[in-house]
């Protein structure tokens, strides 16, 4: 008999928060804080008071990110993990401006912590992981969102641009 947990007949929303420590959070505190460790006076960005700017950059994209989990959660019944994705199109709430406003989101967030903390190093890494957000979203979400949502992916995407928010088109 198996007795492990079924993590399957979790609540979603605690899938969700699960998901979010695990991924986001290597992301956004584990892997910048072992860069700020091995590379502490590496590149120093000589911002001054400048970097307090990067805090309601941190506030505005733990907001945004917040916002897009609860969304997946509400109305797309599932969670931001790519094996325990959406049943039913997300296009309501910040994904009315944007298609991937989580990765937005996530990004602001790392600008944020390079501000705060001055660091080139830091910076140089919200790059590399925007990079990977692109290839990730062009070569694979976009692909499965085809297949998995047909016809009213498509008039989304035609509907929202991909990273750039504007006023929504009807």
């Amino acid at each position: 008999m198996n007795s492990s947990p079924d993590v399957s007949r979790a609540p979603v929303w605690l899938r969700a928060v699960v998901f979010t420590l695990l991924f986001p959070g290597t992301v956004l505190v584990y892997a910048p804080l072992v860069l700020s460790w091995c590379f502490e006076d590496v590149w120093t960005l000589p911002l001054g008071s400048l970097r307090h700017a990067g805090w309601p950059l941190i506030a505005f994209g733990a907001l945004g990110y917040l916002a897009c989990a609860a969304n997946f959660v509400r109305r797309g019944r599932g969670t931001p993990a790519p094996w325990d994705a959406p049943t039913a199109l997300v296009d309501g709430g910040l994904y009315r401006f944007v298609r991937n406003p989580m990765y937005v989101a996530l990004a602001t967030i790392l600008v944020g912590e390079a501000l705060v903390t001055s660091s080139g190093v830091l910076l140089a890494y919200t790059a590399l992981m925007w990079i990977l957000f692109h290839h990730r979203v062009v070569t694979y979400e976009e692909r499965v969102l085809r297949r998995d949502f047909g016809v009213p992916f498509e008039h989304y995407c035609a509907r929202v641009p991909r990273w750039f928010p504007r006023r929504p088109r009807s």
